[in-house]
């Protein structure tokens, strides 16, 4: 499993404009991405900075998604986020992630 992690900085007074288009476009696409598995944001209460952590199944499904589809992500975020997002990919070695969806399915 891969994550690809993307920091960026919000516009001014564009939270509630980026969380809202986060949930009706941004995470839409990424649900139909091969090999996408989740996505975590946070945003930091108290000032501009956001990180979303997506999973993958592979490196190269995050490498896909990184050529052929985060460009239109940027563009539709541009509006709300400043220019140039830091993004790195790293290569998951533990997680807690499948341990606990298994607990709460059961």
């Amino acid at each position: 499993m891969f994550t690809r992690i993307v920091s960026m900085q919000l516009k001014p007074n564009a939270r509630r404009d980026f969380t809202e288009l986060f949930e009706k476009e941004i995470l839409p696409t990424l649900r139909k991405q091969e090999g996408f598995q989740e996505v975590l944001l946070s945003i930091d209460p108290g000032g501009p900075e956001v990180v979303a952590m997506s999973l993958w199944l592979s490196k190269e499904n995050a490498e896909t998604y990184s050529r052929a589809t985060y460009p239109e992500v940027l563009n539709k975020l541009a509006k709300v986020i400043e220019p140039n997002p830091r993004v790195k990919t790293f290569e998951v070695v533990s997680s807690t992630l499948h341990k606990s969806t298994e607990r709460a399915a059961a």
